[in-house]
Formats: C-alpha cells, sequence, structure tokens
C-alpha cells in the first residue's frame, strides 16, 4: 500500500510488486540500487549549536560553518553557502545534509565525497540550468539518480538508478494547513476536508509531501503551480508514468519519493546518524533496530 496511508491501498493495481520498507543496517560501502530498487537514507541533523564552530573564525567565513573540506567532503561554494545562513542551526542542518549527500554518493560511485562534482540538469519549463541536480560519473555505469531534502530535524537523500525526487516535512500547525490548503488540487481540497479536524495535518502533511516529490522529480520544483497535478488517494487519477510513495518517517515527519516510471520493487529506507569532526565510517541508528514490512493489497 501507499506507506503510512492505508485508505489507498484497495487502489493499488491488482499485482503491484512487492515493497520492502524495513529499516535497514547501513553499510559502510553501499552497492548501488538495482533496477527495480530505491534507497532511501534519513540523517537526524545535529540540534541548533551542537556544531562546533572553528575557534577564531569570522563570521560569515566557510570556515565558520563548523565544517572543513578534509572532514565533510563539501565544496567551498557549500562551505560559503552553510555560512550564509542567518541562524547558525540553519547552516548546520545545510551543511550535514550536503555532506551526507556527498558521503552516500562517493559510497554508491567508490569516490571521495570531495572529488564529486555537482551540475544542474536543463529545467523542463525554460531549458535554463537549474533543474535537477546530479553527479557527474566518471564510469559507464547506468547513470545514479538522487534527490536531497531537509526539514525540522530529518534529512533525507534518495538514490536510485532512474529520475528520482523526495521530499520530507515536519508535521505542519492547524494553521499551515489552513494557509496552505488553497494551494492544493481541487479533488485534494475535498479529500481534506472529509478528513476528521484530529487527522489533518498528517493528511496534508501527506499530500504535500508526494506533491513535492513529484515536482522535484519532474525538475521544476514550485515554478510548477501545485494545485495542476492531483496526488490525493486515488491512485488512478495521479500522473501517469510516474509512481508516489509515502515513506515512514517517525512520528513527527510525513516523506514521500516520487519516481519515473513503475512502481518500484523494493524500498529499502535506512537511518544514518549525522557526521561530524573525528567521526568514523557511518554506523546505523540504534533506535531503529525493530522492523516493519508494508506492501500494497
Amino acid at each position: 500500500m501507499d506507506t503510512a496511508h492505508a485508505s489507498a491501498s484497495a487502489l493499488a493495481p491488482a499485482r503491484a510488486p512487492a515493497h520492502d520498507l524495513t529499516p535497514s543496517r547501513a553499510s559502510r560501502t553501499p552497492t548501488r540500487p538495482a533496477a527495480g530498487d530505491v534507497h532511501v537514507w534519513f540523517v537526524r541533523p545535529p540540534r541548533s549549536g551542537s556544531v562546533p564552530r572553528s575557534p577564531g573564525a569570522d563570521a560569515g567565513t566557510a570556515a565558520d560553518s563548523g565544517f572543513t573540506a578534509p572532514d565533510s567532503g563539501l565544496s567551498v561554494a557549500e562551505l560559503r553557502r552553510a555560512a550564509s545562513f542567518a541562524r547558525a542551526g540553519d547552516g548546520d542542518v545545510y551543511a550535514t545534509a550536503h555532506a551526507a549527500l556527498r558521503r552516500l554518493l562517493g559510497g554508491y560511485l567508490g569516490r571521495p565525497p570531495a572529488g564529486l562534482t555537482f551540475v544542474r540538469k536543463p529545467c523542463p519549463g525554460c531549458s535554463g540550468p537549474h533543474g535537477r541536480p546530479a553527479v557527474v560519473q566518471t564510469d559507464d555505469a547506468p547513470t545514479l539518480h538522487f534527490s536531497l531534502a531537509h526539514s525540522r530535524g530529518l534529512i533525507a537523500v534518495a538514490v536510485a538508478p532512474r529520475v528520482i525526487g523526495v521530499d520530507v516535512e515536519r508535521l505542519p500547525s492547524t494553521g499551515t494547513v489552513e494557509a496552505c490548503a488553497r494551494a492544493l488540487h481541487t479533488r485534494e481540497r475535498a479529500e481534506l476536508a472529509a478528513v476528521p479536524p484530529e487527522e489533518r495535518q498528517a493528511y496534508f502533511g501527506r499530500l504535500w509531501t508526494r506533491k513535492e516529490a513529484y515536482l522535484k522529480a519532474l525538475g521544476t520544483g514550485l515554478s510548477r503551480h501545485p494545485r495542476i497535478d492531483y496526488l490525493g488517494a486515488d491512485l488512478r487519477r495521479r500522473p501517469a508514468r510516474w509512481a508516489v510513495l509515502d515513506l515512514p518517517a517517525g512520528p513527527e515527519h510525513t516523506a514521500a519519493v516520487a519516481v519515473d516510471g513503475a512502481r518500484p520493487d523494493r524500498v529499502t529506507v535506512r537511518w544514518l546518524p549525522a557526521h561530524r569532526h573525528g567521526d568514523g565510517p557511518a554506523a546505523p541508528d540504534a533506535a531503529y533496530g525493530s522492523t516493519t514490512d508494508r506492501s500494497p493489497r
């Protein structure tokens, strides 16, 4: 079923493939996902102010971000971006997210994180250089696609051998739901209005993360108005040629992934701790030792 959203299960294709949504132990060297697989990694960012600042650094410099290139693999541009945030906590989250992305992609591609080069695909709307991000590959292996998202308290990285988008959002407030519901598709607004008041925050969160994951996979982001595409409970009305799935992201967040083509055979979710100065190789998050398998019916 669409994970975390049982009401959509009856609308799934009769022969929909099983999905392995077991929180798995993180290996030191990830293996590239197979043709029908999707890998999703969740990372908890450091608490605001918990990332050590470089002593003696001037505010607004790359060193003041609390990360250095040898430790994190971040580029000079990424370090400057992390240092540019008005709130230190926001810069820490940005740096942690991009360091995690580099660590993971470096592991998949067999390259050092600092040696990765990122580019932007052409925008499908205007052909400008601000479409989906991509990593430059130096081998003849199939293209490895990825997507990165972060919200308060959680970072998500999705990797697949086909175009992919991921989004994660902290559960919205009641006021946010009321203010943003007008941006939904007409049918989505009707579905949201039919949900009991106590369930609307979670329901809206699932709608919105599906929508953002899909728009990121398209390469348009929110430059394409959210109300154009339907990502509600009725799977038959969702965009053709795309599979959009909810992800288990804990009690405080909703998350979704969108992939180009048929529903994936397997979606594997792993939890990875943030990497900081002096850390060794990635280790699994002990808080997610239990397993849960969910499959469409």
